[in-house]
């Protein structure tokens, strides 16, 4: 036998030598839930280890992940449903605290890379992504509307703007608006492929935005589709978006894959809420050990092309390689 691949294997320094892929703390983003107040800490019920985090409390959150390697972190506001309404006018507004949030976190961690969430939902009383006019999701008419939310997070110094809502045409939208008001240096992360999941539900829990009526599915995609996947992609790589996301990530393997053979450009995925609260409640039971098992998960999902890898168990990856445990 010429051919004996074990040799590659035989032991640890040797299968080092020969490891294909490496993901490392600064491929990963933190998502980061933000509330109104001070010295607030929320625990989320369905999403073990991750909390509603007041500034004060995010900026110790951002701290202890870069110490560990992770300096980037993608930030979601859970809003009073007092502040919302139809048009979601409370997502530009400069007494938000989402966006005195950017300022604080800039202001303190210069180097560290933010990343925001463009959509309605957080901010609609209806907790749709776009605008509802006769109980349909109408899509020219919520595209001025991210836009303003996309300039008031680039003045306050977001450095990527994430569109998660899936309305057409919104990536061009946003970048012509951008450019035309001086921020034609602040990315775009385009949520690309965005499909309706089951597995969403501990996120909508953490920022109580799921919609009062209906579902998502006239604008998140049908998971069945992949060619979609690539309609898509092509539509905001002309747009001008400067990374291409795919969501959730596990289940998507294969669209991950694709988007990578076919642009030029960083691909993203985003490891979900449901996806992690599995890994913990198998954890917590004992029928798993939780830190390889993560570390098996977010390797597939860069195995697969995924430049970026988002995941609420970001930190504890990084932790984890820094106690050697992986």
């Amino acid at each position: 036998m010429l051919q004996r691949p074990r040799r590659n294997r035989k032991n640890a320094a040797i299968r080092g030598l020969a490891e294909e892929i490496h993901l490392l703390p600064k491929h990963l983003v933190q998502p980061l839930f933000l509330v109104d107040g001070k010295n607030k800490k929320n625990a989320i019920k369905s999403l073990p280890d991750i909390f509603q985090l007041s500034i004060d409390n995010a900026l110790k959150e951002i701290e202890a992940c870069m110490n560990v390697g992770v300096n980037s972190f993608i930030l979601f506001p859970a809003v009073e449903d007092a502040l919302k309404n139809k048009t979601a006018t409370y997502s530009y507004s400069q007494k938000n605290f989402y966006l005195k949030a950017i300022k604080e976190f800039k202001k303190k961690f210069p180097e560290c890379c933010l990343i925001s969430d463009v959509a309605m939902d957080p901010y609609s009383s209806d907790g749709h992504d776009g605008y509802v006019e006769n109980g349909k999701i109408h899509n020219d008419k919520t595209l001025p509307i991210l836009a303003k939310m996309s300039v008031a997070q680039a003045e306050a110094g977001i450095d990527i703007i994430g569109p998660s809502d899936m309305m057409d045409g919104r990536v061009g939208y946003i970048r012509e608006t951008l450019d035309g008001k001086g921020f034609s240096e602040t990315s775009i992360m385009s949520y690309t492929a965005k499909y309706a999941s089951a597995f969403y539900g501990p996120f909508r829990d953490a920022l109580e935005s799921a919609p009062k009526s209906g579902d998502k599915k006239t604008y998140q995609m049908n998971p069945a589709n992949k060619r979609e996947a690539l309609v898509e992609a092509e539509l905001d790589y002309a747009e001008g978006a400067d990374f291409l996301m795919v969501k959730p990530a596990t289940v998507y393997l294969d669209i991950i894959h694709e988007l990578r053979q076919n642009f030029p450009i960083p691909i993203a995925a985003y490891h979900v809420s449901g996806e992690y609260a599995m890994l913990q409640a198998a954890a917590k039971n004992g029928w798993i050990d939780y830190a390889k098992c993560l570390e098996e998960t977010l390797l597939s999902i860069h195995r697969a092309g995924a430049d970026v890898v988002i995941s609420y168990g970001s930190k504890d990856y990084a932790n984890n390689i820094k106690k050697g445990k992986v």
